[in-house]
């Protein structure tokens, strides 16, 4: 017998960046669910220098969040309103004494995805950053010196739906008259060089 089967394609296509989220909490079971996938994700060498910390305690929460710049092309709108933040956080971390250092962007990169596409399926919206104040974050999470602090990944289910649009010589995302988001995306003709 057949299952229905998810689409990966239709979660990437259909994934956007959140930053605006419904203040309902998610169950560590979930956020557990989302470090699994990370933890399976390709490992340059498979030497797999990752580690995470789950953030969902409010008052830690709302500790982090003024740690963080959000949406740079429209500050200050892009900056969830208090009743629109995240209700949790993971912080992704590099283990040094683990890690070979030229590697751990891609590792870093395969991880995050596969958390961000995990939430979307999950119905959880979810935000990569890396402009964030690194000092006071590890200071507020207490990490070790023998990790650094690559990004967090802001996390909360959507209160926003972005939409894409054909990128016509600018990649400035930009919000209309009634708060909805457009981001512009290259199309795949303008970014395939050629078919041999």
């Amino acid at each position: 017998m057949l299952r229905k089967r998810f689409s990966i394609y239709k979660a990437i296509i259909s994934r956007r960046t959140i930053r605006r989220f419904k203040q309902i909490p998610i169950h560590v079971s979930v956020l557990e669910k989302l470090i699994n996938a990370a933890r399976l994700s390709p490992s340059a060498a498979n030497l797999q220098p990752l580690e995470f910390i789950i953030i969902n305690n409010k008052s830690i929460c709302a500790e982090i969040f003024p740690h963080l710049s959000w949406a740079g092309y429209i500050a200050p709108y892009g900056t969830p309103l208090p009743q629109q933040r995240p209700v949790a956080y993971i912080a992704i971390l590099v283990n040094k004494k683990k890690a070979q250092l030229r590697y751990t962007a891609y590792d870093v990169g395969a991880a995050a995805q596969s958390i961000l596409l995990t939430a979307w399926e999950q119905g959880i919206g979810s935000c990569w950053m890396q402009a964030i104040n690194r000092k006071e974050i590890r200071r507020i999470l207490d990490i070790p010196q023998e990790n650094k602090l690559d990004s967090i990944i802001s996390l909360g289910y959507r209160a926003e739906s972005p939409v894409v649009e054909n990128f016509k010589g600018s990649i400035k995302y930009w919000k209309d008259k009634t708060g909805k988001l457009h981001v512009p995306k290259r199309s795949l003709t303008q970014i395939v060089r050629r078919i041999i």
